[in-house]
């Protein structure tokens, strides 16, 4: 008898022990399949975020003062790169292009003046359309700059050409020194300014006398 309660006593440390461990065993396999999906979540948003901004928007901060007073330096923009996969740029659309004549790594923030087809010519500080609508040319006003626009020059815009200036005329260096830009050098047009606080905006395009 006392042999058989020995036995038993092992039989039961053998049941306890086996038990134990089961339940470890559970414990650590649902600590690493909530790890494993946390790994997940974050592989999946960080592929997200990425598309996001390699494909569809891009952050930038403007440097230099060429498009002062309406953008000023360390301004943080959000670029829509997707828009203009639907629709080409419209006049008075600021926009982020690769810059000309240089790496692909510089970029250059610039206005939209001048449209595919249109004359544009800088002349005694002021700038004239020619297309369909006004083949004698209209005066371009705009309302959004304090300076009057340097220069003499004259440009007849090709198929998906753009003819772009800096809003502050005097210091930006823009078509009237590298001529017309291709849609192809565009990256996006600026959608939102996030930063400084004080000044967030979502961006449209001006309107004009025509």
């Amino acid at each position: 008898m006392f042999k058989e309660e020995i036995e038993q006593d092992n039989a039961n440390t053998q049941e306890d022990f086996t038990g134990g461990s089961s339940t470890q065993s559970m414990a650590l396999n649902a600590i690493g399949l909530f790890f494993l999906e946390v790994i997940k979540i974050v592989v999946l948003a960080a592929i997200t975020v990425g598309i996001v901004r390699y494909f569809l928007f891009k952050p930038f901060y403007v440097k230099g003062e060429s498009m002062v007073p309406n953008f000023q330096p360390s301004d943080y923009l959000i670029i829509d790169e997707l828009s203009y996969r639907f629709r080409p740029p419209q006049r008075g659309e600021a926009i982020v292009f690769r810059a000309p004549m240089q790496v692909q790594k510089d970029y250059y923030l610039k206005r939209v003046i001048g449209l595919p087809g249109e004359r544009i010519q800088v002349e005694d500080n002021k700038i004239i359309v020619f297309n369909e609508e006004h083949p004698k040319g209209v005066l371009v006003k705009e309302e959004y700059i304090i300076e009057e626009t340097p220069g003499s020059v004259s440009y007849v815009l090709g198929e998906d050409q753009y003819f772009v200036l800096g809003d502050n005329r005097d210091a930006s260096y823009d078509s009237r020194r590298f001529g017309p830009i291709h849609k192809d050098a565009i990256v996006g047009r600026t959608w939102i300014r996030g930063w400084p606080i004080d000044t967030v905006e979502i961006f449209q395009p001006p309107q004009y006398n025509f």
